[in-house]
């Protein structure tokens, strides 16, 4: 019975960092961003609370398109293409919504990138 419960623990303490890393979406946009970026991310961000992973990535691609200096939209692109299971384009992104951080501590803690990032 011990050694059950000690697997039990264990086991818990393990899947408790791939929580935080499933339970991380997008991000809205900072105020004053490109208009056409920020209503393609919106509905991103729509498809992608619909369950729609794949609109939700079309969308945030129309969204760095518009304005690819916005660190957020290419942090949505990243967890999208990571939702999907294409973790090398999602680390590719991962890399360019740190570069264009400017400090945002959302996305430079976030633990989904900087699990890529290693």
């Amino acid at each position: 019975m011990r050694t059950v419960i000690s697997v039990l623990f264990a086991l818990s303490l393990i899947s408790l960092p791939l929580t935080a890393v499933a339970a991380e979406g997008p991000m809205k946009l900072p105020a004053g961003s490109n208009a056409g970026a920020d209503m393609h991310n919106k509905a991103g961000i729509k498809n992608w609370n619909a369950g729609n992973i794949k609109g939700a990535l079309k969308h945030f691609q129309e969204a760095s398109a518009e304005d690819g200096t916005i660190a957020e939209t290419h942090f949505n692109e990243a967890v999208s293409l990571d939702k999907l299971g294409d973790h090398g384009a999602a680390t590719m992104h991962f890399k360019a919504a740190k570069k264009h951080a400017k400090g945002n501590k959302k996305i430079l803690d976030s633990p989904i990138l900087n699990g890529h990032l290693r």
